[in-house]
């Protein structure tokens, strides 16, 4: 018997760790560079806890629709509709509110489900069709923005019961009071203990994943490289938990907002759906003939962006208070440039739910921070631009350079 002389396999360096992984520790190093940029040149403004809440109530229906637009650029799509079916939603709302004197409980779930049917109609041209994503919602951009201006006669509609406006501009109420060691500078004690325990999950799921990696001999990413970013997660959010417990605690947004980043991290990471769309987005010929239903999962993926277009069309509409037929015009832009900067490419096949998340945070950090600089809007719409070439550039040379 000939005895295997071969060596075993070397372990990569922390050089070559971080050169495979520029793209998701980048993408982090920017977040927490441009929001201490924007903390220094607005002398404090930024990170002061009304201007956090500020931050997340602009920037929550941001989020929430880059997480299906993920989904759909990570299958080899794209839709343009979704500014014109928050409009369109916002206006349907107002009217089942103010007009029909509807209950919210039955608004909310009622809008939603329309804004699944937008969104499946899509879906169908674009599935079983196959006209191409950009024409049939560039099309459903302008049937959705001409069916607002029809259904609200041109005209803005509100305001809304207290009800419907608490699902944007509500807090969640202090329940744990009695456990506020200083109530003078602590007002609302369930935003910095849900803080805690989520750190404390954060880092117990971070070694547990590591341990099961090295149960099944696969890869973990170098120990120092763990620890920085668990590090700066906890230093982070421990912040802003703080700050927002001396303001007026978690906004209700914020909940919604976690809820479903944790529900599509899951689904993106963990499920069988969302590894046959990262198949199907790399090579739909080679998912359809290993017996995925590609037209199908296509289908599913625009009637999903249809009912989170939904939601943050509700949430928009809730927080100024009334609907117009003008809500929602370049929200597409900005959602699929967070889609972009936080790591998605335009081939499809990639993308990650927290680089979105980050992507859309990256752009409401700056434009909350030059809003505060006083700079034009002119010029921040010349900077975004620039921001989305330059990340754009970025993934397209390291893939080259690969």
């Amino acid at each position: 018997m000939v005895a295997d002389t071969s060596a075993p396999a070397a372990k990569p360096s922390i050089a070559d760790y971080l050169k495979n992984n520029i793209r998701e520790y980048g993408l982090l190093v920017a977040l927490v560079v441009i929001m201490v940029f924007f903390q220094i040149v607005t002398n404090g403004v930024l990170f002061r806890p009304v201007n956090i809440t500020n931050l997340v109530l602009q920037n929550s229906f941001i989020v929430i629709m880059a997480l299906g637009m993920l989904l759909i650029i990570v299958a080899g799509h794209i839709d343009l509709s979704v500014g014109s079916i928050v409009a369109f939603i916002g206006a349907i709302s107002a009217i089942m509110l103010v007009k029909w004197g509807l209950p919210a409980i039955v608004v909310v779930p009622a809008c939603l489900i329309v804004g699944g049917i937008m969104g499946a109609a899509q879906g169908y041209w674009v599935a079983y069709q196959k006209i191409p994503a950009f024409i049939v919602t560039l099309a459903g951009m302008l049937v959705f923005r001409g069916m607002t201006y029809v259904v609200l006669g041109g005209r803005p509609i509100g305001p809304f019961p207290k009800e419907f406006q608490i699902l944007s501009t509500g807090f969640v109420p202090d329940f744990l009071s009695f456990l506020n060691p200083a109530p003078e500078t602590i007002k609302n004690m369930v935003a910095l203990v849900a803080v805690v325990i989520l750190v404390a999950l954060a880092i117990w799921s971070g070694f547990r994943n590591r341990r099961i990696n090295e149960m099944h001999g696969s890869e973990n990413e170098p120990f120092v490289f763990f620890a920085l970013q668990m590090a700066v997660i906890t230093v982070v959010a421990l912040f802003i938990g703080f700050q927002l417990s001396t303001y007026r605690g978690l906004p209700n947004v914020l909940v919604v907002m976690g809820v479903l980043i944790a529900l599509y991290s899951f689904v993106t990471t963990r499920s069988t759906v969302g590894r046959r769309i990262y198949a199907m987005g790399g090579n739909e010929k080679a998912a359809k003939l290993s017996g995925i239903n590609t037209e199908r999962l296509t289908f599913y993926t625009f009637a999903n962006m249809g009912v989170l277009a939904a939601l943050a069309g509700m949430i928009i509409t809730a927080r100024l208070n009334s609907a117009t037929p003008k809500a929602g015009v370049g929200f597409e832009l900005d959602v699929i440039a967070a889609c972009f900067i936080g790591g998605a490419s335009a081939s499809g096949g990639v993308g990650k739910i927290t680089g979105a998340v980050i992507g859309a945070f990256i752009m409401g950090v700056m434009n909350n921070g030059m809003s505060i600089m006083g700079i034009g809007i002119d010029y921040q719409q010349l900077i975004k631009g620039l921001v989305l070439l330059a990340a754009v550039f970025f993934d397209v040379y390291n893939k080259n350079k690969g």
